[in-house]
């Protein structure tokens, strides 16, 4: 039976990333250009981020000034009993 599988590939697998290396300056180089690249990105914003953010904060400000409930829930087993009950908050 030779079949690969997705586990007997990850145990034959040989990293090949400059950070596996053993050569110390090859590694620092290869963390240099890593964190060079994450370093010089600007942030673009665009009208819909903004759009996105204004609807996110109306949304959560409309829930915080919207009453606290409670929730309470029973479920009964088919011959009565109850088999589990739940209560989730308390109005204040």
């Amino acid at each position: 039976m030779n079949k690969i599988t997705p586990l007997s590939e990850l145990a034959e697998f040989i990293g090949k990333s400059a950070l596996s290396m053993n050569d110390v300056a090859a590694r620092r180089a290869a963390v240099g250009g890593i964190a060079s690249r994450l370093g010089n990105r600007p942030m673009h914003r665009k009208a819909t981020d903004m759009l996105g953010t204004v609807l996110a904060l109306s949304a959560r400000t409309r829930r915080m000034v919207q009453p606290r409930v409670g929730i309470d829930l029973d479920v009964f087993q088919p011959d009565g009993r109850r088999a589990i009950k739940i209560s989730l908050g308390a109005p204040v």
